[in-house]
């Protein structure tokens, strides 16, 4: 029977004929739809945008070649440097203490001891579901010092606090990507420990292993990978801040927000409204060059971790 079995096995595989010099094209006919729709939508406009960026429109003589002039221009323009030094003290301030947040609340749900854990899951990552625009101008309304409720405290205490003053505007705003993105990171964090056996915790407390112990020498080691994709998203996300400022500047009194608040601002209104979207094209891909920068080492410096 296994004779049989064999001699029927070796006919139909000798009925096969294998071409090795011929290219096999059938993993690109599933794959077409998505590669002409990521080429439409991602690779030509940075080519396009990289190909205007050597141009400048002037009022006279139409449309001309520059060369690289824009970028020229780009490195003297304190505006935008300063932009830049605005969402870097972001970045570096904002994002350790969401993935702090993100992580905590991980270990918590992954103790197993928090009562009602699905709720706290869901309930947490609910404010990731809720547009930018819509949750920052929730929040914007809360911060009002004379119509939020910031304004009720201060009627109620006494006190005139102002969370939109220029002073501490940026870590208004900051509480606001915290509130949007902590849920989102903390789901990355938990199925990162949703992998780790159960045996193991076991085996760590029949062996004298308490569970601050466990969560030092089990748990955060796990999280080293995902810590990196988090940081490194976490990092994009903060450079291209442009949502929350833009909705807070009609609310926001004075000129605490001006038009280069952040980059993604910066551009937005050079482009729509100073018309100037060559110099703001160079900008674009100057800006997407420091973002690569920033999360290539952070990703060099995670492997490296790892691998020790």
């Amino acid at each position: 029977m296994a004779g049989n079995l064999g001699t029927q096995a070796v006919a139909s595989g000798s009925a096969v004929r294998v071409n090795k010099h011929k290219p096999d094209w059938r993993g690109w006919k599933f794959m077409w739809p998505f590669a002409v729709v990521f080429v439409l939508v991602f690779i030509i406009p940075i080519f396009y945008a990289i190909y205007i960026s050597f141009f400048e429109k002037r009022m006279v003589g139409g449309t001309v070649f520059v060369g690289i002039d824009n970028y020229i221009r780009l490195f003297g323009d304190d505006q935008f440097w300063a932009s830049c030094g605005r969402v870097a003290l972001f970045t570096v301030v904002q994002v350790p203490i969401m993935l702090f947040l993100s992580a905590v609340m991980a270990l918590c749900i992954d103790s197993m001891k928090l009562h009602g854990a699905k709720f706290f899951r869901i309930s947490t990552f609910l404010p990731y579901g809720v547009p930018a625009v819509v949750s920052t101008m929730i929040w914007g309304f809360m911060y009002g010092s004379k119509y939020g409720l910031v304004g009720s405290l201060n009627d109620l205490l006494g006190t005139n606090i102002d969370v939109l003053s220029p002073d501490v505007l940026l870590a208004s705003i900051g509480n606001i990507v915290t509130w949007e993105f902590v849920g989102y990171n903390m789901l990355i964090f938990y199925s990162s420990l949703s992998t780790i056996p159960h045996s193991l915790y076991e085996a760590a407390s029949i062996d004298g292993a308490s569970e601050w112990q466990i969560v030092k020498s089990i748990k955060i080691p796990e999280l080293k990978g995902s810590l990196a994709i988090t940081v490194i998203f976490s990092i994009i996300g903060s450079f291209q801040l442009f949502n929350e400022p833009n909705i807070l500047q009609n609310m926001v009194p004075g000129n605490a927000i001006t038009t280069y608040y952040t980059p993604n601002m910066y551009a937005y209104n050079l482009s729509f409204s100073g018309n100037q979207s060559n110099y703001a094209a160079a900008m674009a891909i100057v800006m997407a060059v420091i973002t690569m920068a920033i999360a290539y080492a952070v990703q060099l410096n995670s492997m490296k971790e790892q691998m020790k």
